[in-house]
């Protein structure tokens, strides 16, 4: 599906110089491109390819449809990053993947970041009040900074959102240890 906008979405060259970052030294944080559009794919793997969070680089996943980003998700819970365009094969299959995230894979720690060229099929507001989503971007908005700004962004809140999880099951295997060391005082 195509907009007026689409050539707005390849990026122009960015007039700020910036240090290219050291090499990632661990696996890449998976980011799911879900675009029927190859170009939108291309264009954010150009965007994204020197992108180095916390020593680790980016592993790009692609999906062209609702089935392939369902199927990718499946393969891939540990998924940071969903860039999910809405109309693709449907006018709402974006948001169908969505639930899909949600409510079949249970899946609460990827961050989903809607992106559309036509943003008068899925109205932000509605979307935002209706849907597990994290963003929302018109794709005539992102530049390539803008697209590095809302990644790392999205990156930070799943570290944090990972770490918190991890505290969460040490300290539930902590407790069980003591209600474990508990009953055996209790016994002898």
């Amino acid at each position: 599906m195509s907009s007026e906008h689409d050539s707005d979405f390849l990026f122009a060259d960015e007039q700020d110089a910036e240090l290219k970052p050291a090499k990632a030294s661990q696996p890449g944080w998976k980011i799911l491109i879900v675009d029927d559009e190859p170009e939108v794919h291309a264009v954010t793997r150009l965007a994204l390819m020197e992108m180095v969070f916390e020593g680790r680089g980016i592993e790009f996943i692609s999906a062209h449809s609702r089935a392939e980003a369902e199927a990718a998700i499946d393969a891939n819970p540990d998924v940071a990053i969903v860039l999910l365009d809405v109309v693709m094969e449907t006018d709402d299959a974006g948001l169908q993947v969505v639930n899909y995230i949600r409510q079949h894979a249970h899946n609460r720690f990827t961050r989903i970041v809607l992106r559309t060229g036509q943003p008068g099929h899925a109205p932000e507001r509605a979307v935002v009040l209706n849907y597990d989503i994290n963003d929302y971007k018109s794709k005539t908005e992102l530049t390539a900074q803008k697209l590095f700004t809302c990644v790392m962004s999205a990156l930070r809140s799943y570290r944090d959102i990972i770490e918190v999880d991890q505290a969460r099951q040490r300290a539930e295997a902590e407790v069980a240890e003591l209600k474990q060391q508990l009953q055996q005082l209790k016994q002898g």
